[in-house]
């Protein structure tokens, strides 16, 4: 019988609130994920996720151990806790990084120095030799990291790669994409971290859109310029509350992304993203356009429900939804919940099959599922997503610079430079 992989989680924020706890849960529930831990920086965030009244109602009788336990002043606060937590799990389970885009660098490092397989929220890291360092390691030790970018999981994504590469669309020449978050982000944990000095809308969410034309199209970025809008947030710290910028491609190809924290909280949808790719065939053209914030679903509620608290809404039910299945409680379905559970799951295989291998046999296998699916390119890997760091590094050089684009210079040693420098 295969053995299930505890997963410990450091974050305990919105994401593993919305997505990654609910996504786990189910995994424990049918067999593939054992112990459930969950660091966090203190307990309001734990005592807000083991109290959810959604969660807890669609999966009954399931609890997480929380660090620090629940009994800790709500104004203490544990800094390095999960670095403990991290050193007394077996070796080879899984550690999910859930932390804002700055600290996901050593959370993963401390990952790895103990042993651990990793899932991380995207992006991975915010520089290209951080990547790279990342996957060397990882590989070295046999160690699986996988990137949640979980729009490669969407069956429109997957259905445009497939067609694209059969050339049924032409060449990629032209784009635009969106994609603009609630205002009430504003009023959240954002404003501890979202800053000027550290990140922006185009990195934070725009990646997804710049991996996603890579994932479809593969054809690699070689110049980014990004422009943005500064704002405060209410307490008072200002960060870029919106961003766009032009991405050129090895084909001369270029895509627009606009992205922002503005969505209105009183809209219908919680969100707007979307994404429009024109292409050129011999005498034609070819069309990609994937509208992202409607799906043809809208429903309108008696008394106002979500996060905003809105009456009449947009529902996309293809990214992840609670539903009934033929189980207790309630299961989550989506591209969401696909992209965790085949990180999960991958981890799962890797140390099901090197199980009853000798040490230097396991870790040979290991390393060959590892290029396997750096290969197959679905799963975001450090090896198979680099390319968004490297169009990380060139934003923040842009954007910093008032827009002043910045080339990706690939070869031996990929790297970012000053347009022209």
């Amino acid at each position: 019988m295969a053995k299930p992989v505890d997963v410990t989680i450091v974050g305990g924020g919105m994401i593993t609130n919305d997505l990654i706890l609910p996504s786990i849960y189910h995994l424990q529930r049918t067999g593939t994920v054992g112990r459930i831990d969950i660091c966090a920086l203190n307990t309001p965030p734990l005592k807000a996720l083991a109290e959810n009244p959604e969660i807890r109602e669609a999966f009954p009788g399931q609890a997480f151990t929380p660090h620090p336990a629940l009994s800790e002043a709500p104004d203490k606060k544990f800094p390095d806790l999960f670095k403990e937590v991290l050193a007394g799990m077996p070796p080879r389970q899984a550690v999910v990084v859930a932390m804002p885009d700055p600290l996901h660098y050593g959370v993963v490092m401390e990952a790895l120095r103990n042993n651990q397989h990793v899932l991380c929220v995207k992006p991975l890291v915010l520089k290209y030799e951080q990547d790279r360092e990342i996957e060397e390691i990882a590989l070295e030790q046999g160690l699986f990291v996988g990137v949640e970018y979980h729009k490669r999981f969407d069956r429109r994504a997957l259905i445009a790669r497939r067609g694209y590469r059969l050339g049924q669309f032409g060449e990629f020449v032209m784009g635009e994409a969106k994609m603009i978050e609630p205002y009430l982000y504003r009023s959240s944990n954002f404003q501890n971290w979202f800053t000027v000095d550290k990140t922006d809308p185009f990195v934070y969410v725009g990646c997804h859109y710049v991996d996603l034309v890579y994932f479809i199209t593969g054809l690699k970025p070689v110049e980014v310029s990004v422009s943005g809008v500064k704002g405060k947030f209410p307490n008072g710290n200002e960060g870029y509350m919106w961003a766009n910028g032009r991405v050129r491609y090895e084909n001369g190809a270029l895509l627009s992304v606009t992205d922002g924290l503005g969505y209105p909280d009183d809209g219908a949808g919680s969100n707007e993203q979307c994404l429009t790719m024109f292409c050129e065939g011999q005498g034609k053209s070819g069309l990609i356009k994937h509208n992202d914030q409607f799906r043809g679903v809208s429903h309108s509620y008696l008394d106002p429900i979500g996060c905003a608290g809105s009456y009449f809404n947009y529902i996309n039910p293809d990214f992840y939804r609670l539903v009934p299945w033929e189980g207790d409680g309630y299961k989550p379905v989506g591209y969401g919940f696909d992209s965790v559970a085949a990180s999960i799951r991958m981890i799962h295989r890797i140390e099901n099959e090197v199980a009853a291998l000798a040490d230097e046999a396991a870790l040979a296998k290991r390393r060959e599922i590892i290029r396997e699916v750096d290969a197959k390119g679905i799963i975001a890997t450090p090896a198979n997503s680099y390319i968004n760091e490297l169009v990380v590094e060139a934003a923040r050089m842009s954007i910093l610079a008032d827009g002043d684009a910045a080339t990706i210079v690939y070869g031996d040693h990929p790297h970012v430079v000053k347009r022209g420098a």
